[in-house]
C-alpha cells in the first residue's frame, strides 16, 4: 500500500523521534530514520533536507507547563520543579534533545527556543522581565535534567523525587518571584 507525501513525511517524523531518543543526535542516522518509516533515504532528505532539519521538525517539544496564574504563588517553584521533573521521566524527547543540545548547534537553538519561549509565556503576568526570569529557571531545570537524567550524576540522579523539590523549589521560587537586584 503506497502512502501520501504527507503520510510519509508523519511516518518519517515518529520514527526520527523515536530514533533520536533512543541512539541520541549524533549515532542516529538518516539511513536508519528511513529503514525505521520503511522509506528511502533520500526521500528522508526531500523532506527534510539535512539531518538538522528533520531533528529540528522532529523535536517539536511542549513543555506542557501549568498556568501559572492559576496556582498559589508561594508553590510556583516547587510546583514547577515537580512539573519539570515529570517531564524529563516521562518522555525520552526532552533528554534526547538535551544529550543533543550539548554538541550540536541546531539541537541547542532548538532547546533555547522550547526554553526560553514558552517558559517566558509561563512567566508573563506574574513577574516583571519574564525572559531573565525565564532564563534563571531554565539554568536550574537544564542542570537538573543533565546532572541527573543524563549523567546521572550519583547524589542528583538518587536523591529521591520529594528531596529535588524541597532543594530545587525555593531556589526556583526565588527567580520568579523575588524582587530584582537593586530595586
Amino acid at each position: 500500500m503506497r502512502r501520501s507525501g504527507d503520510q510519509t513525511k508523519a511516518a518519517i517524523l515518529t520514527a526520527a523521534r523515536e530514533r533520536f531518543a533512543a541512539d541520541g543526535y549524533e549515532r542516529a542516522t538518516i539511513r536508519a530514520i528511513a529503514a525505521d518509516a520503511s522509506t528511502d533515504p533520500a526521500l528522508v532528505m526531500r523532506h527534510f533536507g539535512s539531518k538538522e532539519k528533520l531533528f529540528a521538525a522532529a523535536a517539536d517539544f511542549d513543555l506542557r507547563l501549568p498556568d501559572l496564574s492559576t496556582l498559589p504563588r508561594e508553590t510556583l517553584g516547587a510546583a514547577l520543579v515537580d512539573h519539570f521533573l515529570r517531564r524529563w521521566e516521562e518522555d525520552d524527547t526532552l533528554q534526547a534533545l538535551l544529550r543533543a543540545g550539548v554538541t550540536n548547534e541546531a539541537a541547542a537553538d532548538r532547546m533555547r527556543e522550547i526554553f526560553t519561549s514558552q517558559l517566558a509565556i509561563a512567566a508573563a503576568g506574574l513577574t516583571d522581565e519574564p525572559e531573565l526570569r525565564a532564563g534563571l529557571v531554565a539554568s536550574q531545570t537544564l542542570g537538573l535534567g543533565l546532572c541527573r537524567y543524563v549523567l546521572k550524576l550519583g547524589p542528583m540522579a538518587e536523591l529521591p523525587r520529594a528531596a529535588v523539590v524541597g532543594w530545587m523549589g525555593p531556589t526556583i521560587q526565588h527567580y520568579l518571584t523575588a524582587a530584582a537586584p537593586g530595586d
